[in-house]
This record gives structure tokens, C-alpha cells and sequence, in this order.
């Protein structure tokens, strides 16, 4: 009676349930001719993988379509955005203000290649900075760029090696420092571009034209030399290589190891070139009092001097070093300026309070004249330096306080200055 009693306790709730189900439904599902079971059988996983096959294509093709639109694969693109804020005293006896005042530039840079091994280079930006930043050579900020806060093509060219030993270069808009055979200074300029390069000056002073270049590595020797070409008749009726191309040809010879640095360069400068301002009086460019300029007849041969040391380690009180030494010859200089020279000396020290800081001070003698042709000689004895403080509160921006300045810095002793900014740099 235990058992009889415990299995009517297991039968009754069944019995509900199937008071709750269609019974006769169940009963022609059994007896329909045609089985709910789907069969399986090789051609049912052949037809569901072409099935899948089918929709990827269908995918990739629309992915195909989204990226006819957008970069090449091989583009990579960077940029930064900078923000300036400062102010020169004495300012206004170089044509600027003693103002407070602001200034921006956006850049942005494309590359792509099209081998794994060339490069095409194209460089956008768009600022605006005021004559209390862009006079030179007093107050030519390191960042400066004016185009009315346009975007403009401001780069463009193409480099490729050629074997396992020489790169070329080749484009409308391109100067002559990018295709050296090595970089002449490892100081960072905190402020004036006058002081990039080792001095901005005689050789290395260049102008945004059509051009190209040649460099060739002997080796793992650490030497290298090469031979670059920029003219201003590049983009214009005059034609390149004409008596009439304003034009620099600049050669180099360098020797570098990971430590030191050091280098010899030459610059045929023909038919009025006058980029020497960055870091010049205004009687070497021949821009005295905006009456008088370099013209077609004046050619100039010019040679820099480069070096850099920089110590084994960083966080030390031994600062990486760089100098540099210009001279320039002129032939009918408008001004009878026959010979010129400047020098240029920065230091650096890099981790000194927090990881990837930068420390820097640099001073030096703008190219100025030395001996001229004809008469005797008038000018002035220029004088610039700077400090500055670089850190980085995070991996994408820079803040750089600075201090500079300057005495009879282009034409006249009374130009004396004394400027403050900060600078803030974001790199994406």
C-alpha cells in the first residue's frame, strides 16, 4: 500500500499536465507525413558554409567601399596643436610690441609609403602669430607659422633609398635642412628658431621651395656625406638652375657616433639668397632700413662648423653641448659686405627633476659683417640668449616656460630686449 500510494502521488500531477497540452495535435504531428526533424546530411554543411562564405563577402565588399573613402593602410598620420602666451620688453625696436599677447599654430603630418622603405611626406598647418613672435632674428618663435588661421599645404615631397647605402629626396616644398647627411646640434630651442641647427644663419638659414637631395652613409663607419638643391625658380617662370634661380646647393660631411657629432658644411648661395635672417644682422641680409636687398647680381659661398657632445647619462650635472661656427663671402653685396661670421653655443640637461624634463640655455653672436669691400665698416655687435624649463605632465604634452633676450640684436644699439613665454605643445 506504501508503494501503491507513492506512485499515485507520481502519476496524478503527469495526468494534470497533459490535460494542459493538445493531445490530438500531438497525435497528427505523429501521424503528418512530413517530419519536423530537419535531416543533415554533406551537402547540408556544404550549402551553410557557402551560406557564411557568401555574407563575409558580402562584408568585406562594404568594407571595401568604407575604405575607398579613407586612408591607405600605409598613411599614418600625427600632429600637434600649440599655444603660446608671452610678451617682449623692447619689443617695439624691432618692430613688434611690448604687448602681451597670443599665438597658435595647428600642424598636421602624413606619411605614407608606398614600398615599406619610401616615404611621401605632406605637412599641414595653420596659425597665427603676431610681429612680437616672428621678427627675426630677436623674437622668431621655434613654432611660429602665419597664415591668417588658414590651413595651408605647408611640406611636400618624397624620399626613397637607393640600395643599402644612399637615400634621395625629391619635391615642390622642401628645405635644404631636411636632407642632410646627418643632424648638426642636438640643442632643443626652447624659444628662437635662431638657435636651431647650431645657428639658423649663413648655412643652414633655408627657404620653403622646390628641391632635392642626395645622402649616402659609408657604412656603419658613422660617416656620411650629402648634396641638396633648393631654388625659388622652382615654382616659378625663371625655371630651376637658371642665371636668375634665387638658390642654395649645400654639401656636407659629417662624422657621427651615438655620443658626438661633428661636420663640415658648404653652401653655394646664388642670385640674391637672403634666408640668413633667422640668425643675422640686418646688414649681412641687406635689409637695412627695408630700402635695400640681396638682388640677382649678389652671390655668396658660406661654411658651417658643427659639433655636439652629449654624456653618457642623464640626470647629471654634465649638460650635453653643441656649438657652431658660420662664415659667409659675399660678391656684390648691395652693401659692400665682402665678409661675416657668428657662433653659437647650447647646453642642455635632460631628467634632471622629474623623467623627461629638459633644462636649456644657449647664447651666441648672430651672423654679423666683419669686413666690407669698400669704406669702412658700421655695425653693430648682436648678442642673444635663452633659458628655458620643458617637462611633461603626461606623455602628449610639453609645457615650456622660457626667458630670452638680447642686445643690438639687427641694425642698432638700441635694440635691447628681455621676453617671457609660455609655450604648450599637444602632440597627437
Amino acid at each position: 500500500m506504501l508503494v501503491a500510494s507513492a506512485s499515485l502521488s507520481l502519476i496524478t500531477p503527469l495526468v494534470a499536465q497533459a490535460s494542459d497540452v493538445n493531445i490530438e495535435e500531438m497525435s497528427s504531428y505523429s501521424r503528418s507525413s512530413k517530419s519536423s526533424k530537419k535531416k543533415f546530411d554533406s551537402k547540408t554543411f556544404s550549402n551553410a558554409i557557402a551560406n557564411v562564405n557568401e555574407k563575409a563577402d558580402g562584408i568585406e565588399a562594404r568594407q571595401i567601399n568604407y575604405e575607398a573613402g579613407s586612408f591607405s593602410s600605409t598613411t599614418t598620420m600625427d600632429g600637434k596643436a600649440v599655444f603660446a602666451i608671452g610678451g617682449v620688453d623692447g619689443g617695439d625696436t624691432i618692430g613688434g610690441s611690448e604687448a602681451l599677447t597670443f599665438a597658435y599654430v595647428h600642424k598636421m603630418n602624413l606619411n605614407t609609403s608606398f614600398t615599406g622603405d619610401d616615404n611621401l611626406y605632406v605637412r599641414l598647418s595653420g596659425g597665427e602669430w603676431g610681429s612680437n613672435f616672428t621678427k627675426k632674428p630677436g623674437n622668431y618663435h621655434i613654432e611660429a607659422k602665419n597664415t591668417g588661421g588658414d590651413l595651408i599645404l605647408d611640406k611636400l615631397w618624397y624620399t626613397t633609398p637607393i640600395g643599402d647605402n644612399a637615400t634621395v629626396w625629391v619635391g615642390p616644398a622642401i628645405e635644404n635642412y631636411y636632407m642632410m647627411a646627418a643632424t648638426p646640434s642636438i640643442y632643443k630651442p626652447g624659444v628662437l628658431k635662431a638657435f636651431k641647427l647650431g645657428g639658423n644663419g649663413a648655412v643652414f638659414g633655408a627657404s620653403t621651395d622646390g628641391g632635392a637631395g642626395l645622402k649616402y652613409e659609408f657604412g656603419d663607419s658613422g660617416f656620411a656625406m650629402s648634396t641638396n638643391y633648393v631654388g625659388k625658380g622652382s615654382l616659378s617662370s625663371s625655371g630651376i638652375l637658371t642665371d636668375g634661380d634665387k638658390s642654395k646647393i649645400d654639401t656636407m660631411i659629417a662624422f657621427t657616433k651615438p655620443r658626438y657629432h661633428a661636420s663640415l658644411t658648404y653652401s653655394k648661395q646664388h642670385a640674391g639668397w637672403d634666408a640668413h635672417e633667422y640668425y643675422s644682422t640686418e646688414l649681412i641680409h641687406g635689409n637695412v632700413g627695408s630700402s635695400t636687398s640681396l638682388d640677382s647680381s649678389t652671390n655668396a659661398d658660406a661654411y658651417a662648423l658643427r659639433a655636439y657632445w652629449r654624456p653618457e647619462d642623464s640626470g647629471t650635472a654634465m649638460p650635453e653641448i653643441s656649438v657652431g661656427y658660420d662664415s659667409i663671402n659675399f660678391d656684390k653685396h648691395p652693401l659692400d659686405v665682402s665678409e661675416g661670421a657668428g657662433y653659437f653655443v647650447g647646453l642642455g640637461w635632460q631628467d634632471m627633476i622629474q623623467a623627461d624634463d629638459r633644462i636649456g640655455l644657449a647664447f651666441g653672436q648672430p651672423v654679423k659683417a666683419t669686413q666690407v669691400s669698400t669704406g669702412t665698416l658700421s655695425e653693430v655687435d648682436p648678442f642673444l640668449w635663452e633659458a628655458y624649463y620643458s617637462f611633461k605632465p603626461n606623455d602628449s604634452i610639453t609645457i615650456t616656460p622660457a626667458i630670452w633676450g638680447g642686445t643690438d640684436v639687427e641694425s642698432d644699439t638700441d635694440q635691447d630686449i628681455f621676453g617671457a613665454m609660455l609655450t604648450t605643445v599637444f602632440k597627437f
